[in-house]
């Protein structure tokens, strides 16, 4: 595995093994990496012929400074297993060399309805920090085919927004969530759970769980929705969103039925780590 820390070299890399005729497979993460990342690095593996890993914690997608310092940092474990996953290319950048010129003043992107609900609503700026990196990386990188994770389903369908704004020749591969054999979702934020909590956060598999038995039974989503609440702050969980929505286009469904598929999604705290998941219905 090579390790980039300049855009320039990352560039004339990735220039030389399209030249060979060679399909680039690129995998974005802020580091932390856990199973759930290696998934995606191993299905990069099998779609494509040179994949690419870039591990940069992005300032400008933290709403919450304090969120930002505590990102878990663990590099060299994720080298060891970015290398032992048959990563390719590993990108490295440092805030300059993203931000040539500096964090602020940045420009916006156009996301409609998507920057105004859910997570878009409870962390405002959150998606224009995403959409500003990932332009940066997509650039840099220039990869034919993008893997992300479905545990964060509305980022997916930003970054597949931007994709559409920018005209970049990039396919978006949306892949399963990876879970723990207990089924929380993979996380690097699973790391700053103390051992009670970590036991604890397992309820939010459980909610989605619930509903997805309930949807079945065709129970109403106002009830649902309460017990699922319920489920989570008898818990000791804050909630920001219990909700339901069309699995494409993530507008807000007040019922199970119909003939487009649901989504359930789920964002709460469990002291202060914030904690999101999904289910498809």
């Amino acid at each position: 595995m090579i390790i980039f820390k300049y855009a320039g070299d990352l560039k004339r890399y990735i220039q030389q093994q399209k030249t060979a005729g060679k399909q680039i497979g690129f995998v974005p993460t802020m580091g932390a990496l856990h199973n759930g990342h290696i998934a995606l690095i191993e299905r990069a593996g099998q779609d494509t012929d040179i994949t690419v890993c870039s591990i940069f914690v992005n300032p400008t997608q933290f709403n919450n400074p304090g969120d930002y310092q505590h990102y878990p940092n663990t590099i060299e474990k994720d080298i060891l297993q970015l290398e032992k996953a048959g990563t390719h290319a590993l990108f490295l950048p440092s805030i300059q060399e993203m931000y040539p010129d500096g964090t602020t003043g940045l420009e916006h992107y156009d996301l409609g309805y998507l920057e105004t609900l859910l997570e878009g609503k409870y962390r405002p700026g959150h998606f224009q920090g995403v959409c500003q990196v990932m332009n940066r990386l997509l650039n840099m990188v220039q990869p034919h085919k993008l893997f992300m994770g479905q545990k964060d389903y509305q980022q997916c369908m930003v970054v597949s927004r931007l994709l559409q704004l920018t005209k970049l020749p990039t396919q978006l591969i949306t892949c399963p969530t990876i879970r723990e054999a207990d089924g929380l979702a993979m996380s690097s934020r699973n790391l700053r759970l103390p051992p009670d909590d970590r036991k604890t956060a397992v309820s939010i598999y459980e909610s989605l769980s619930l509903i997805k038995d309930e949807c079945k039974k065709g129970a109403a989503w106002v009830a649902i929705k309460a017990q699922a609440e319920q489920l989570l702050t008898s818990r000791g969980f804050k909630i920001d969103y219990v909700e339901l929505a069309d699995a494409n286009t993530l507008q807000p469904a007040d019922s199970c039925g119909g003939a487009e598929p649901r989504v359930a999604l789920i964002a709460a705290f469990l002291g202060d780590v914030r904690l999101i998941d999904n289910m498809i219905l």
